[in-house]
Protein backbone atom coordinates (compact mmCIF):
# COMPACT_ATOMS: atom_id res chain seq x y z
CA UNK A 1 0.00 0.00 0.00
CA UNK A 2 1.41 3.67 -1.10
CA UNK A 3 2.06 6.08 1.83
CA UNK A 4 0.08 8.79 -0.80
CA UNK A 5 -2.89 6.92 -0.54
CA UNK A 6 -5.85 9.70 0.05
CA UNK A 7 -8.47 7.73 2.06
CA UNK A 8 -6.32 7.54 5.37
CA UNK A 9 -3.73 10.28 6.30
CA UNK A 10 -0.22 9.24 6.89
CA UNK A 11 -0.51 11.21 10.25
CA UNK A 12 -3.38 12.33 12.06
CA UNK A 13 -2.74 15.45 14.46
CA UNK A 14 -5.21 17.14 16.62
CA UNK A 15 -4.76 20.78 16.79
CA UNK A 16 -4.01 22.68 20.20
CA UNK A 17 -7.23 23.08 21.54
CA UNK A 18 -7.74 19.51 21.29
CA UNK A 19 -5.27 18.72 23.49
CA UNK A 20 -7.12 17.01 26.84
CA UNK A 21 -7.97 19.14 29.32
CA UNK A 22 -8.36 16.42 31.96
CA UNK A 23 -6.89 13.23 33.08
CA UNK A 24 -8.39 10.07 32.78
CA UNK A 25 -8.51 7.58 35.96
CA UNK A 26 -9.65 4.18 34.99
CA UNK A 27 -9.88 2.83 38.59
CA UNK A 28 -13.20 4.58 38.67
CA UNK A 29 -14.26 2.00 36.61
CA UNK A 30 -12.57 -0.79 38.12
CA UNK A 31 -14.70 -3.26 39.72
CA UNK A 32 -12.14 -5.16 41.87
CA UNK A 33 -10.02 -1.57 42.56
CA UNK A 34 -6.30 -1.61 42.89
CA UNK A 35 -4.97 -2.68 46.32
CA UNK A 36 -3.74 0.02 48.25
CA UNK A 37 -0.11 0.93 49.58
CA UNK A 38 0.43 -0.77 52.66
CA UNK A 39 3.26 -0.36 55.50
CA UNK A 40 5.93 -2.86 55.51
CA UNK A 41 5.64 -2.65 59.73
CA UNK A 42 1.69 -3.92 60.45
CA UNK A 43 -0.28 -4.01 56.59
CA UNK A 44 -2.08 -1.14 57.53
CA UNK A 45 -3.34 0.76 54.27
CA UNK A 46 -1.50 3.78 54.32
CA UNK A 47 -3.31 7.07 54.89
CA UNK A 48 -2.49 10.54 53.49
CA UNK A 49 -0.70 12.03 56.17
CA UNK A 50 1.79 9.70 56.26
CA UNK A 51 2.60 9.22 52.46
CA UNK A 52 3.18 13.05 52.39
CA UNK A 53 6.60 12.76 54.18
CA UNK A 54 7.87 10.98 50.80
CA UNK A 55 5.47 12.36 47.90
CA UNK A 56 4.06 15.86 47.55
CA UNK A 57 0.50 16.87 49.04
CA UNK A 58 -1.85 16.64 45.75
CA UNK A 59 0.13 13.74 44.02
CA UNK A 60 -0.74 11.90 47.25
CA UNK A 61 -4.22 12.72 46.64
CA UNK A 62 -4.49 11.36 43.03
CA UNK A 63 -2.98 7.91 44.27
CA UNK A 64 -5.43 7.62 46.44
CA UNK A 65 -8.20 8.58 44.95
CA UNK A 66 -9.98 5.42 43.23
CA UNK A 67 -13.67 7.09 42.49
CA UNK A 68 -12.72 10.26 40.67
CA UNK A 69 -12.64 9.87 37.32
CA UNK A 70 -11.44 12.81 35.35
CA UNK A 71 -9.17 15.25 37.14
CA UNK A 72 -8.27 18.97 35.90
CA UNK A 73 -5.05 19.23 34.02
CA UNK A 74 -3.74 22.69 35.60
CA UNK A 75 -3.82 25.54 32.97
CA UNK A 76 0.39 25.78 33.68
CA UNK A 77 0.69 21.99 32.45
CA UNK A 78 -1.50 22.50 29.45
CA UNK A 79 0.68 25.83 28.35
CA UNK A 80 3.49 23.29 28.70
CA UNK A 81 1.97 20.03 27.24
CA UNK A 82 1.69 22.74 23.57
CA UNK A 83 5.47 22.96 23.15
CA UNK A 84 4.98 19.06 22.22
CA UNK A 85 1.12 17.73 22.59
CA UNK A 86 -1.06 16.98 20.50
CA UNK A 87 1.11 14.32 19.22
CA UNK A 88 0.82 12.45 15.93
CA UNK A 89 -1.00 9.03 15.47
CA UNK A 90 0.80 7.67 12.48
CA UNK A 91 -0.09 4.61 10.01
CA UNK A 92 2.55 2.76 9.33
CA UNK A 93 2.06 2.19 5.29
CA UNK A 94 5.44 1.70 4.60
CA UNK A 95 6.42 -0.79 7.80
CA UNK A 96 2.82 -2.42 6.35
CA UNK A 97 4.30 -2.73 2.57
CA UNK A 98 7.19 -4.45 3.82
CA UNK A 99 5.70 -6.99 5.79
CA UNK A 100 3.17 -8.13 3.02
CA UNK A 101 0.06 -7.68 5.29
CA UNK A 102 -3.48 -6.89 5.12
CA UNK A 103 -3.16 -5.35 9.10
CA UNK A 104 -3.81 -1.70 9.14
CA UNK A 105 -0.88 -0.58 11.71
CA UNK A 106 -0.98 2.75 13.59
CA UNK A 107 1.32 4.30 16.29
CA UNK A 108 0.97 7.06 18.50
CA UNK A 109 4.62 8.74 18.97
CA UNK A 110 5.45 10.25 21.78
CA UNK A 111 9.02 10.56 21.37
CA UNK A 112 8.91 13.97 19.60
CA UNK A 113 10.25 16.18 22.16
CA UNK A 114 13.34 16.99 23.78
CA UNK A 115 13.31 14.60 26.77
CA UNK A 116 13.05 11.73 23.79
CA UNK A 117 10.26 9.91 25.69
CA UNK A 118 6.77 10.39 26.95
CA UNK A 119 7.60 10.20 30.36
CA UNK A 120 7.49 14.12 30.01
CA UNK A 121 3.71 14.14 30.64
CA UNK A 122 4.16 13.13 34.28
CA UNK A 123 7.34 14.57 35.17
CA UNK A 124 5.70 18.58 33.93
CA UNK A 125 2.55 17.02 35.95
CA UNK A 126 4.56 15.81 39.46
CA UNK A 127 7.27 19.24 39.14
CA UNK A 128 4.54 21.46 38.86
CA UNK A 129 2.83 20.00 42.02
CA UNK A 130 5.93 20.38 43.92
CA UNK A 131 6.50 23.77 42.97
CA UNK A 132 3.21 24.47 43.95
CA UNK A 133 3.83 23.09 47.73
CA UNK A 134 7.25 25.42 47.70
CA UNK A 135 9.28 22.08 47.49
CA UNK A 136 12.86 23.41 46.98
CA UNK A 137 13.38 20.24 45.00
CA UNK A 138 13.02 16.50 43.98
CA UNK A 139 14.57 13.46 44.03
CA UNK A 140 13.76 10.34 41.54
CA UNK A 141 15.83 7.12 39.89
CA UNK A 142 15.77 6.76 36.19
CA UNK A 143 17.06 3.11 34.45
CA UNK A 144 17.37 4.23 30.50
CA UNK A 145 17.52 7.72 31.45
CA UNK A 146 14.26 9.01 29.62
CA UNK A 147 12.66 9.30 32.89
CA UNK A 148 15.48 11.48 34.68
CA UNK A 149 15.65 13.41 31.47
CA UNK A 150 12.25 14.48 31.05
CA UNK A 151 12.18 15.73 35.08
CA UNK A 152 15.19 17.28 34.44
CA UNK A 153 13.66 19.47 31.55
CA UNK A 154 10.40 19.74 34.18
CA UNK A 155 12.61 20.93 37.33
CA UNK A 156 14.61 23.24 34.89
CA UNK A 157 10.95 24.84 33.73
CA UNK A 158 9.67 24.96 37.35
CA UNK A 159 13.20 26.05 38.56
CA UNK A 160 13.58 23.29 40.99
CA UNK A 161 16.84 20.92 42.12
CA UNK A 162 16.84 17.65 40.89
CA UNK A 163 18.84 14.88 42.08
CA UNK A 164 18.24 11.24 39.88
CA UNK A 165 19.48 8.30 40.81
CA UNK A 166 20.73 6.66 37.51
CA UNK A 167 20.93 2.78 37.65
CA UNK A 168 24.62 2.07 37.05
CA UNK A 169 24.66 0.03 33.69
CA UNK A 170 22.18 2.53 32.15
CA UNK A 171 24.77 5.25 33.61
CA UNK A 172 27.70 3.44 31.90
CA UNK A 173 25.96 2.66 28.43
CA UNK A 174 24.37 5.66 28.27
CA UNK A 175 26.76 8.73 28.97
CA UNK A 176 24.69 11.03 26.49
CA UNK A 177 21.53 10.60 27.88
CA UNK A 178 23.57 11.33 31.40
CA UNK A 179 24.83 14.16 30.31
CA UNK A 180 21.04 15.88 28.93
CA UNK A 181 19.83 15.62 32.36
CA UNK A 182 22.91 17.47 33.50
CA UNK A 183 22.56 20.05 31.09
CA UNK A 184 18.95 20.99 32.07
CA UNK A 185 20.86 21.13 35.55
CA UNK A 186 19.98 17.71 37.37
CA UNK A 187 22.64 16.01 39.96
CA UNK A 188 23.07 12.58 38.42
CA UNK A 189 24.56 9.79 40.29
CA UNK A 190 25.39 6.00 39.41
CA UNK A 191 22.93 3.50 41.38
CA UNK A 192 23.74 2.13 43.53
CA UNK A 193 26.24 4.39 45.58
CA UNK A 194 28.46 5.76 48.47
CA UNK A 195 26.29 8.36 48.66
CA UNK A 196 23.29 6.76 50.62
CA UNK A 197 23.02 4.09 53.65
CA UNK A 198 20.87 1.83 51.66
CA UNK A 199 23.45 2.41 48.50
CA UNK A 200 26.59 0.99 50.92
CA UNK A 201 24.54 -1.87 52.13
CA UNK A 202 23.29 -3.00 48.85
CA UNK A 203 27.33 -2.69 47.35
CA UNK A 204 28.47 -4.95 50.37
CA UNK A 205 25.65 -7.10 49.73
CA UNK A 206 26.22 -7.12 46.06
CA UNK A 207 30.00 -6.45 45.10
CA UNK A 208 30.32 -5.09 41.68
CA UNK A 209 26.07 -5.08 40.96
CA UNK A 210 25.11 -3.52 37.87
CA UNK A 211 22.20 -2.32 39.86
CA UNK A 212 18.82 -2.42 39.19
CA UNK A 213 15.43 0.35 39.43
CA UNK A 214 14.99 -1.37 42.87
CA UNK A 215 18.21 0.47 43.77
CA UNK A 216 17.63 3.36 42.85
CA UNK A 217 14.37 3.93 43.95
CA UNK A 218 15.64 3.12 47.43
CA UNK A 219 18.28 5.31 47.03
CA UNK A 220 16.11 8.25 46.22
CA UNK A 221 13.01 7.93 48.85
CA UNK A 222 16.23 7.70 51.08
CA UNK A 223 17.64 11.05 49.55
CA UNK A 224 14.44 12.53 49.55
CA UNK A 225 13.46 11.48 53.39
CA UNK A 226 16.40 12.93 54.82
CA UNK A 227 16.98 16.19 52.81
CA UNK A 228 14.95 19.09 53.90
CA UNK A 229 12.36 20.78 51.53
CA UNK A 230 12.76 18.04 48.73
CA UNK A 231 9.91 15.02 47.82
CA UNK A 232 10.84 11.63 45.93
CA UNK A 233 8.77 11.67 42.45
CA UNK A 234 8.53 8.09 40.57
CA UNK A 235 7.97 7.81 36.80
CA UNK A 236 6.21 5.43 36.60
CA UNK A 237 4.15 2.28 38.56
CA UNK A 238 2.62 4.65 40.81
CA UNK A 239 -1.64 5.41 40.38
CA UNK A 240 -0.85 9.01 39.55
CA UNK A 241 1.76 8.49 37.08
CA UNK A 242 -0.98 6.58 35.02
CA UNK A 243 -3.30 8.92 35.66
CA UNK A 244 -1.10 12.00 33.77
CA UNK A 245 -0.15 9.51 30.88
CA UNK A 246 -3.52 8.54 30.34
CA UNK A 247 -3.04 11.51 27.96
CA UNK A 248 -1.64 9.37 25.53
CA UNK A 249 -4.56 7.12 25.12
CA UNK A 250 -7.31 10.14 25.38
CA UNK A 251 -5.52 11.55 22.21
CA UNK A 252 -5.36 8.07 20.80
CA UNK A 253 -8.86 7.53 20.90
CA UNK A 254 -9.68 11.13 19.63
CA UNK A 255 -7.51 10.39 16.65
CA UNK A 256 -8.77 7.56 15.53
CA UNK A 257 -12.56 9.26 16.11
CA UNK A 258 -11.45 11.76 13.85
CA UNK A 259 -10.36 9.05 11.17
CA UNK A 260 -13.71 7.14 11.93
CA UNK A 261 -11.44 4.14 12.52
CA UNK A 262 -11.95 1.77 15.34
CA UNK A 263 -8.86 -0.24 16.17
CA UNK A 264 -8.78 -4.14 16.92
CA UNK A 265 -5.57 -4.07 19.05
CA UNK A 266 -3.66 -1.96 21.72
CA UNK A 267 0.23 -2.77 22.34
CA UNK A 268 2.06 -0.59 24.76
CA UNK A 269 5.48 -2.23 26.09
CA UNK A 270 5.42 -2.93 30.12
CA UNK A 271 7.87 -2.43 32.68
CA UNK A 272 6.64 -0.49 35.46
CA UNK A 273 3.39 0.56 33.80
CA UNK A 274 3.44 4.23 32.50
CA UNK A 275 3.79 3.02 28.69
CA UNK A 276 1.15 0.39 28.51
CA UNK A 277 -1.21 2.10 31.24
CA UNK A 278 -1.13 5.36 30.08
CA UNK A 279 -1.83 4.19 26.01
CA UNK A 280 -4.45 1.57 26.92
CA UNK A 281 -6.56 2.76 30.08
CA UNK A 282 -8.95 5.26 28.17
CA UNK A 283 -9.84 2.12 25.60
CA UNK A 284 -9.87 0.13 29.01
CA UNK A 285 -12.24 2.00 30.60
CA UNK A 286 -14.45 1.17 27.40
CA UNK A 287 -14.15 -2.73 28.23
CA UNK A 288 -15.05 -2.04 31.84
CA UNK A 289 -18.33 0.08 31.11
CA UNK A 290 -19.76 -2.55 28.37
CA UNK A 291 -19.33 0.51 25.50
CA UNK A 292 -16.53 -1.06 23.48
CA UNK A 293 -14.63 -4.74 23.43
CA UNK A 294 -10.80 -4.49 22.47
CA UNK A 295 -7.82 -7.01 22.29
CA UNK A 296 -4.96 -5.18 24.62
CA UNK A 297 -1.39 -6.87 25.07
CA UNK A 298 1.41 -5.83 27.27
CA UNK A 299 4.92 -6.94 26.34
CA UNK A 300 8.00 -7.51 28.56
CA UNK A 301 11.31 -8.81 28.44
CA UNK A 302 11.92 -12.23 28.80
CA UNK A 303 14.79 -11.22 31.05
CA UNK A 304 12.94 -9.75 33.75
CA UNK A 305 9.62 -11.29 33.08
CA UNK A 306 7.25 -9.82 36.05
CA UNK A 307 3.63 -10.65 33.91
CA UNK A 308 3.95 -14.14 32.77
CA UNK A 309 6.37 -15.62 35.85
CA UNK A 310 5.97 -13.36 38.47
CA UNK A 311 3.42 -13.97 41.67
CA UNK A 312 0.23 -11.36 42.30
CA UNK A 313 1.75 -10.44 45.62
CA UNK A 314 2.49 -7.90 48.07
CA UNK A 315 6.16 -6.70 47.69
CA UNK A 316 8.50 -3.80 47.98
CA UNK A 317 9.08 -1.62 45.14
CA UNK A 318 12.71 -0.91 45.89
CA UNK A 319 15.95 -3.55 46.50
CA UNK A 320 16.49 -1.66 50.32
CA UNK A 321 13.18 -2.20 51.42
CA UNK A 322 11.99 1.25 52.89
CA UNK A 323 9.41 1.68 50.66
CA UNK A 324 5.69 0.92 51.00
CA UNK A 325 4.03 -2.22 50.23
CA UNK A 326 2.50 -2.81 46.72
CA UNK A 327 0.26 -5.40 45.64
CA UNK A 328 1.56 -5.82 41.88
CA UNK A 329 2.99 -9.28 39.94
CA UNK A 330 6.31 -9.06 41.29
CA UNK A 331 9.63 -11.51 40.54
CA UNK A 332 10.86 -10.61 44.36
CA UNK A 333 12.75 -6.58 45.17
CA UNK A 334 15.91 -9.04 45.01
CA UNK A 335 15.90 -9.74 42.11
CA UNK A 336 18.28 -8.06 39.95
CA UNK A 337 17.54 -8.76 36.07
CA UNK A 338 20.68 -8.85 33.80
CA UNK A 339 22.25 -6.17 32.23
CA UNK A 340 20.73 -6.10 28.85
CA UNK A 341 19.13 -3.12 26.87
CA UNK A 342 15.48 -3.73 27.89
CA UNK A 343 16.49 -0.48 30.04
CA UNK A 344 13.55 0.96 31.68
CA UNK A 345 11.22 -2.29 31.88
CA UNK A 346 14.34 -3.45 33.84
CA UNK A 347 11.55 -3.79 37.36
CA UNK A 348 10.67 -6.67 39.01
CA UNK A 349 7.16 -4.89 39.45
CA UNK A 350 4.21 -3.62 37.94
CA UNK A 351 1.73 -1.32 38.69
CA UNK A 352 -0.98 -2.02 40.89
CA UNK A 353 -3.49 -0.89 38.96
CA UNK A 354 -1.94 -3.18 35.55
CA UNK A 355 -1.78 -6.15 38.28
CA UNK A 356 -5.41 -6.27 39.39
CA UNK A 357 -6.80 -5.85 35.52
CA UNK A 358 -4.24 -8.31 34.43
CA UNK A 359 -5.66 -10.73 37.37
CA UNK A 360 -8.96 -9.79 36.03
CA UNK A 361 -7.99 -11.03 32.61
CA UNK A 362 -8.78 -7.61 31.10
CA UNK A 363 -5.84 -8.03 28.91
CA UNK A 364 -2.76 -10.63 28.22
CA UNK A 365 0.76 -9.77 28.56
CA UNK A 366 3.40 -11.71 26.17
CA UNK A 367 7.16 -11.92 27.00
CA UNK A 368 9.91 -11.70 24.58
CA UNK A 369 13.82 -12.00 23.72
CA UNK A 370 15.83 -8.87 23.32
CA UNK A 371 17.37 -10.07 20.39
CA UNK A 372 13.96 -10.67 18.62
CA UNK A 373 13.01 -6.89 20.10
CA UNK A 374 16.27 -5.32 18.07
CA UNK A 375 15.39 -7.08 14.78
CA UNK A 376 11.81 -5.63 15.12
CA UNK A 377 13.37 -2.37 15.89
CA UNK A 378 15.80 -2.66 12.48
CA UNK A 379 12.82 -3.51 10.04
CA UNK A 380 10.50 -0.53 11.88
CA UNK A 381 13.67 2.06 11.79
CA UNK A 382 14.26 0.97 7.81
CA UNK A 383 10.91 0.93 6.68
CA UNK A 384 9.37 4.28 8.81
CA UNK A 385 12.60 5.85 9.35
CA UNK A 386 12.71 6.11 13.15
CA UNK A 387 15.09 4.66 14.93
CA UNK A 388 12.93 2.99 18.20
CA UNK A 389 14.00 2.85 22.08
CA UNK A 390 14.27 -0.86 23.23
CA UNK A 391 11.46 -0.49 25.36
CA UNK A 392 8.80 0.86 22.62
CA UNK A 393 10.64 -1.75 20.34
CA UNK A 394 8.85 -4.64 22.67
CA UNK A 395 5.46 -3.15 21.11
CA UNK A 396 7.30 -2.94 17.54
CA UNK A 397 7.84 -6.59 18.37
CA UNK A 398 4.38 -8.10 18.80
CA UNK A 399 2.19 -5.45 16.76
CA UNK A 400 4.79 -7.12 13.57
CA UNK A 401 3.87 -10.79 14.81
CA UNK A 402 0.31 -9.41 14.93
CA UNK A 403 0.09 -7.80 11.53
CA UNK A 404 2.05 -11.63 10.30
CA UNK A 405 -0.63 -13.29 11.93
CA UNK A 406 -2.87 -11.56 9.37
CA UNK A 407 -0.62 -12.02 6.35
CA UNK A 408 -1.81 -15.90 7.03
CA UNK A 409 -5.35 -15.12 7.96
CA UNK A 410 -5.90 -11.97 5.01
CA UNK A 411 -7.81 -10.10 8.68
CA UNK A 412 -7.63 -6.51 7.92
CA UNK A 413 -7.40 -5.96 11.87
CA UNK A 414 -6.16 -2.12 12.91
CA UNK A 415 -3.24 -2.90 15.18
CA UNK A 416 -1.72 0.22 17.58
CA UNK A 417 1.01 0.72 19.13
CA UNK A 418 2.27 3.20 21.30
CA UNK A 419 5.94 4.24 20.24
CA UNK A 420 7.10 6.35 23.64
CA UNK A 421 10.66 7.31 22.54
CA UNK A 422 13.61 7.07 19.92
CA UNK A 423 16.69 4.87 20.41
CA UNK A 424 19.25 7.75 19.75
CA UNK A 425 20.78 7.43 22.92
CA UNK A 426 20.80 3.93 22.91
CA UNK A 427 23.42 2.88 20.21
CA UNK A 428 25.31 0.87 22.43
CA UNK A 429 22.66 -1.76 21.93
CA UNK A 430 22.03 -1.35 18.42
CA UNK A 431 25.59 -1.43 17.80
CA UNK A 432 26.40 -4.82 19.91
CA UNK A 433 22.45 -6.38 17.92
CA UNK A 434 25.03 -5.07 14.55
CA UNK A 435 27.79 -6.94 15.10
CA UNK A 436 26.29 -9.94 16.29
CA UNK A 437 27.44 -10.16 20.24
CA UNK A 438 23.91 -9.39 21.52
CA UNK A 439 22.66 -12.51 23.80
CA UNK A 440 19.59 -13.10 25.33
CA UNK A 441 19.50 -13.96 29.13
CA UNK A 442 16.44 -15.46 30.02
CA UNK A 443 16.06 -16.01 34.26
CA UNK A 444 15.99 -19.76 35.35
CA UNK A 445 13.19 -21.34 37.61
CA UNK A 446 15.57 -21.48 40.10
CA UNK A 447 16.40 -17.45 39.86
CA UNK A 448 12.75 -16.67 40.16
CA UNK A 449 12.00 -18.93 43.02
CA UNK A 450 15.24 -17.46 44.89
CA UNK A 451 13.31 -13.89 44.60
CA UNK A 452 9.95 -14.80 45.35
CA UNK A 453 11.41 -16.70 48.32
CA UNK A 454 11.99 -13.52 49.74
CA UNK A 455 8.71 -11.71 49.64
CA UNK A 456 7.24 -10.22 52.36
CA UNK A 457 4.88 -11.95 55.23
CA UNK A 458 2.97 -8.56 55.70
CA UNK A 459 -0.30 -8.70 53.10
CA UNK A 460 1.18 -12.10 51.87
CA UNK A 461 -0.23 -14.02 55.19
Amino acid sequence: MARNDKSIPYKTYLDENEIPRQWYNVRADMKNKPAPLISPADGHALTLEEMNPIFCEELNKQELDNDTRFFDIPESVVDFYKMYRPSPLVRAYFLEKVLGTPAKIYYKFEGNNTSGSHKLNSAIAQAYYAKAQGLKGVTTETGAGQWGTALSMACAYYDLDCKVYMVKVSYEQKPFRREVMRTYGANVTPSPSNTTQVGKKILAEHPGTTGSLGCAISEAVEAAVTTPGYRYVLGSVLNQVLLHQSIIGLETKAAFEKLGVKPDILIGCAGGGSNLGGFASPFIGEILRGENNYEIIGVEPASCPSFTRGKFAYDFCDTGMICPLAKMYTLGSQFIPSANHAGGLRFHGISPILAQLYADKVFSVRAVEQTSVFEAAEMFARSEGILPAPESSHAIRVAIDEALKCKETGEEKVIAFNLTGTGYFDLVAYEQYNNGTMTDTIPTDEDIARGLALLPKVGNE
